[in-house]
């Protein structure tokens, strides 16, 4: 069965992301045709890139990094939750993609942002760097407005077409990681 991680980008104190990822994944749990699994970064507590090798290399030196990289490989694809902070995403979410390369080819990428403009250009940030690890992302994105789908900027209230989007942006990224599995298991073949 097709397995999709849930990457909760944030790990700051009273982070709007727990709420986020959540919605998200009640969503994904009524759903029959892929598994979906909470990855919360708190639970990675990756420092600052501290491999010797860059992350094409795949020869990871520490226990975080090959822990985080077999964490990841077990994975089909991703729905990455994700803030807006200063016009982009989150370091600590930059910093996890940037410690692997093999672990997120040929994997699909789904956004959900949330932000005052709804986190649309942590998205767009996200799209540039998951093209750069050969990830597929899904044209579906869903964005939350801090000022209209979040009660006192703090309480998740997602309207209709938010939710609406969801499910779309979760047809897209079962449909592509599905599709990838061939490319997938060929570079594991080539390995």
């Amino acid at each position: 069965m097709t397995r999709i991680g849930i990457i909760l980008g944030s790990t700051r104190p009273n982070r709007n992301g727990e709420q986020v990822a959540g919605w998200v994944r009640d969503a994904a749990s009524r759903r029959t045709d892929a598994e979906f699994e909470l990855i919360d970064l708190r639970d990675h507590p990756l420092p600052h890139l501290d491999e010797p090798l860059g992350a094409m290399h795949g020869h990871y030196q520490h226990a975080h990094t090959r822990a985080w990289a077999a964490r990841i490989a077990s994975f089909d694809g991703f729905v990455m939750v994700t803030p807006e902070y200063n016009r982009s995403t989150s370091g600590v979410l930059k910093n996890a993609l940037d410690y692997l390369y093999a672990e997120w080819q040929n994997k699909a990428a789904g956004f959900v942002s949330y932000g005052v403009v709804g986190g649309a250009r942590a998205a767009e940030q996200l799209r540039l760097i998951c093209g750069a690890l050969h990830m597929a992302a899904v044209s579906q994105q869903v964005t939350l407005s801090l000022t209209t789908e979040f009660e006192n900027y703090t309480t998740l209230k997602p309207a209709a077409h938010s939710a609406t989007a969801l499910d779309t942006l979760l047809d897209q990224i079962v449909a592509w990681s599905t599709a990838l599995a061939p490319l997938r298991d060929a570079s594991r073949a080539a390995v």
